[in-house]
């Protein structure tokens, strides 16, 4: 069978030293395992990436250390500690703001992993004598016959997270393993408990990293100021006042206090505009209202898997946010940095500042910053 035949590559020969990034969670620590027991020299990496406000109501990291810990010892590896919470402050979480000022809504994790996991961890690991790195995503990777790497969806479509990861490089990718991609996460925690490791239960982690479990609105207000402005339909009625831009999201339906008031009709209402220039927010009532839907979108700051743009000549599937459905479409490229994507049919609360991500069959192509 041809590497162009083979879907996605399985654990490699024994090798060099393989450094796993582990979180403290079931998926990196089976991640390691499986490594370990194909004969591969491995060591565990445990990464702290944000200190403020880095107490036990919110922030795991403190038991997420000591369950890597206890992985480790029950593995046989050795296990080393790194702290990028100045990188991670400076190249993920200071962009977080920037776009949350500018009235978008960005997707932290993507630029976590191709800045931070997969570049201040790889060249750190590199640093370690690391022939490679691995993590506990749900992906793939295919070696071509032209010497380039492809990023594939993981077996299991409904923990694949390729979506993430869609920002990483050709160097990146070369030097990466994802030893979950033909799993499914019931086997995960399967070999996990068969191996006595003590994550196997433990719960998947929720969220953004620096947030936890907090309300999402209260820890935008440490950072951003409240900037109220008038709520109003489409049709320019006013039915309440916003706190601030900021704190809102395209297709938002919770917590945006419309409902319940006199002479406001009944039924569910939904963000679906922001008027930067005049600071207010247009809300819809019902899921379906033409405002929620978009046939096409514009995309900046793109990013290439294979480092060149796919041809404008065949067809694709794409997704505006994680959990979406794949949407047949269309792609024109403009110039260098300009992405126009049409779909086959509207998709609902296209929303600036998430990525749209290009795929043709299972493989990743890579995408842009929905503008």
């Amino acid at each position: 069978m041809s590497d162009s035949d083979t879907h996605r590559n399985s654990l490699p020969a024994r090798t060099g030293r393989i450094v796993v990034g582990m979180s403290g969670g079931v998926d990196s620590a089976v991640a390691a395992l499986l490594l370990k027991q194909a004969g591969h020299e491995v060591v565990g990496l445990f990464m702290k990436n944000w200190e403020d406000d880095d107490d036990d109501e919110y922030c795991s990291t403190r038991q997420d250390l000591i369950d890597v810990a206890s992985v480790a010892d029950v593995i046989g590896i050795d296990l080393e500690v790194v702290n990028f919470a100045a990188e991670y402050k400076d190249r993920v979480f200071s962009e977080f703001l920037r776009e949350y000022a500018a009235g978008r809504t960005p997707n932290p994790d993507v630029l976590c992993n191709a800045e931070i996991k997969f570049r201040a961890f790889l060249d750190h690991a590199v640093g370690l004598g690391a022939e490679c790195i691995a993590t506990g995503h749900y992906a793939g990777v295919r070696r071509t016959g032209e010497g380039r790497v492809e990023l594939l969806r993981a077996a299991d479509h409904s923990k694949d997270q390729s979506y993430f990861l869609h920002r990483l490089t050709q160097m990146q990718l070369s030097r990466v393993l994802f030893p979950l991609g033909e799993l499914k996460k019931t086997e995960v925690r399967r070999i996990a408990r068969d191996a006595g490791l003590p994550v196997h239960a433990k719960k998947d982690s929720t969220g953004i990293c620096f947030i936890g479990e907090r309300p999402f609105r209260d820890f935008l207000n440490r950072y951003l100021p409240k900037k109220p402005g008038i709520m109003r339909t489409a049709e320019g009625k006013i039915v309440g006042e916003h706190i601030g831009l900021a704190f809102y999201t395209l297709g938002q339906r919770k917590g945006i206090g419309v409902g319940g008031q006199k002479g406001v009709p009944e039924g569910a209402w939904y963000v679906a505009a922001k008027d930067m220039q005049n600071n207010e927010l247009i809300v819809v009532q019902g899921h379906e209202h033409p405002l929620l839907l978009r046939g096409q979108l514009q995309a900046e700051d793109l990013s290439w898997v294979a480092a060149d743009a796919p041809s404008p000549e065949q067809n694709y599937v794409a997704k505006t946010r994680y959990r979406q459905a794949d949407a047949a479409c269309r792609i024109s490229i403009s110039s260098p940095g300009q992405l126009q994507v049409v779909f086959e049919q509207a998709q609902w609360a296209v929303t600036p500042g998430q990525s749209v991500v290009l795929y043709r069959d299972d493989v990743c192509l890579g995408g842009g910053i929905i503008h």
